[in-house]
């Protein structure tokens, strides 16, 4: 079904050897067309796997002037002119008039794209400067005061979803986060109903790899605007976070998709929470299940070898 979204593999078709070695700029080509096909179908995916956009729908794209939002607004667009239904979107960015933002590059660049837009200004800096004293962490605070302000002009424009450039880096990083400060196993969901029950916000880039948003964005060459506000602070828990994902997957290739494959698959009889499995009725019954535990058996478990030096990983596709 998702397959509608995007476009068609086409067959491959066998070509005759090359006589000389192709020529860089064609190769840097070939793997621009393979990442543009790989950000559609992902994209696709997400949004049928967990019904994002539905006809009719008018969909506000939260554009901070970042890769992920330019890239999450640019691929939209692209689905939207080959996809199964019709749906209208509208890019919207929240000037928070933090000091030296460049107020005119997002609006020059919206205008190019021909996508209808809305630039709403509020000093949120102000706010967020007064109460959090320095050297302590704006984000939060700051989330709070711009989810309110989106929300209440998406009411403003019609809009019928809400969506966000989170990728599978940022719902990882939020899972670790909340085991490691909050004690909870928590995450972003590619879907959700605000608190006040009146909106839909969608993150229809829940399986797409950070590094291939900051690939895109450099092939497409947008105008980031970096984040004074909260991105300066160096030593954010979500970036050390980050930073260990990044580690990780050059020294285990296949953790960070094997993790984020595992928040697909949830098993609530082999965890702790009792609210979700009822441990303290567990009765033996005399009947066999395939969802049983088995608890003498040994788990097995593929674990990706290190990276080692002089050996060089390669990774069929």
């Amino acid at each position: 079904m998702s397959t509608v979204w995007t476009e068609a593999e086409a067959p491959a078709v066998a070509a005759p050897a090359p006589a000389t070695a192709p020529r860089p700029e064609i190769k840097i080509e070939r793997e621009t067309h393979k990442l543009e096909k790989r950000l559609c179908r992902e994209v696709g995916k997400a949004i049928v796997d967990f019904n994002m956009i539905e006809e009719g729908d008018k969909v506000m794209v939260c554009m901070s002037g970042g890769k992920d939002s330019y890239t999450l607004l640019d691929i939209l667009l692209k689905l939207k002119a080959r996809a199964p239904i019709h749906f209208d979107l509208v890019a919207v960015n929240l000037d928070q008039k933090q000091p030296g933002f460049p107020e005119h590059v997002l609006p020059e660049y919206l205008a190019s794209t021909g996508v209808p837009f809305h630039i709403e200004n509020e000093d949120t800096y102000s706010i967020v400067k007064k109460l959090i004293p320095e050297g302590k962490t704006t984000c939060s605070l700051c989330s709070r005061l711009r989810r309110g302000i989106l929300y209440r002009v998406a009411d403003e424009l019609g809009c019928t979803k809400i969506a966000l450039g989170h990728h599978r880096d940022d719902i990882l990083q939020t899972l670790l986060l909340n085991m490691f400060f909050g004690g909870k196993m928590k995450s972003m969901p590619p879907k959700l109903v605000s608190d006040d029950g009146k909106h839909v916000v969608i993150r229809p880039l829940a399986y797409v790899a950070e590094k291939d948003t900051a690939r895109w964005s450099a092939h497409r060459d947008f105008p980031i605007i970096p984040c004074n506000l909260c991105g300066s602070q160096e030593n954010l828990q979500r970036k050390q976070v980050g930073e260990m994902l990044r580690e990780w997957e050059k020294k285990f290739p296949g953790r960070v998709e094997n993790m984020f494959t595992a928040l697909q698959n949830v098993v609530p009889s082999h965890l702790l929470d009792g609210g979700l499995y009822d441990f303290k009725n567990a009765r033996a019954t005399g009947i066999a299940s395939e969802d049983g535990d088995k608890a003498f058996d040994k788990e097995e478990f593929v674990a990706p070898s290190p990276s080692l030096p002089g050996v060089q990983v390669v990774q069929l596709s």
